[in-house]
């Protein structure tokens, strides 16, 4: 079951949510106060934060702020507000997504299974309800990937392109791509360090480097992780 906290004045909205999220294996929990569902973050663990602007006592920029300076959480903004300026605050200070208020709730959904799927923290149960079985998992907020249950000692770099690999199984990253979405390796802006960096995980993980089992070569394309 998913686990989202929702910081929602709009008490009618919430309980609409809820119902049927609930439906799609998603536990929706709401605090109409920012202040309490900021309390309720910092003492308990969510998969994701649904939040409105417009709130009382304090604006939602401020809460999603305030925040992401203490908590590594996914971050969907829902409101009304149509400035641009409130999107682009919003996204800079750390948010994932903004959905428009109205939206369809079925719109919700996908939205909270691709921002997790992004954080890949998403239940083993798949937005189609197909299940897989994953080797590697990952946890974002000590920064830290398991494979089989062991804890890898990986470099920034190293962190940066496996967990890139794995927000999206089996699609094929380009070089320019792993450096361009990986900060440790754009800055020196070498393309090349891409392999050698893929060749040390591959031994982190000790895979045979002429038949790897995780992470492939898609000649004249780039890699991607087959979990």
């Amino acid at each position: 079951m998913i686990e989202v906290i929702m910081i929602e004045d709009d008490v009618e909205l919430a309980e609409i949510l809820s119902e049927f999220l609930k439906s799609n294996n998603v536990n929706l929990t709401n605090y109409p106060d920012p202040i309490v569902g900021m309390r309720a973050i910092e003492k308990q663990k969510y998969d994701l934060l649904l939040l409105d602007l417009t709130l009382p006592n304090i604006d939602g920029i401020e809460v999603c702020k305030k925040i992401t300076k203490y908590k590594n959480i996914p971050i969907i903004i829902s409101s009304a507000r149509s400035d641009t300026q409130d999107k682009i605050d919003a996204l800079e200070y750390g948010a994932d997504d903004y959905l428009p208020k109205p939206y369809d709730p079925k719109e919700l959904l996908a939205r909270i299974h691709s921002v997790l799927r992004r954080y890949n923290i998403i239940p083993t149960q798949s937005i189609l309800g197909n299940q897989y079985n994953s080797d590697f998992t990952v946890d974002k907020d000590s920064m830290s990937v398991f494979f089989k249950g062991n804890k890898l000692d990986l470099t920034r770099a190293e962190y940066e392109i496996l967990t890139l690999l794995m927000s999206q199984p089996s699609h094929i990253f380009s070089r320019s791509v792993i450096a361009e979405k990986c900060d440790s390796i754009k800055s020196h802006g070498d393309f090349k360090s891409v392999d050698v960096i893929i060749g040390r995980l591959r031994n982190k993980i000790c895979e045979d480097t002429k038949h790897p089992k995780y992470i492939l070569s898609v000649r004249g394309l780039g890699y991607r992780l087959n979990m």
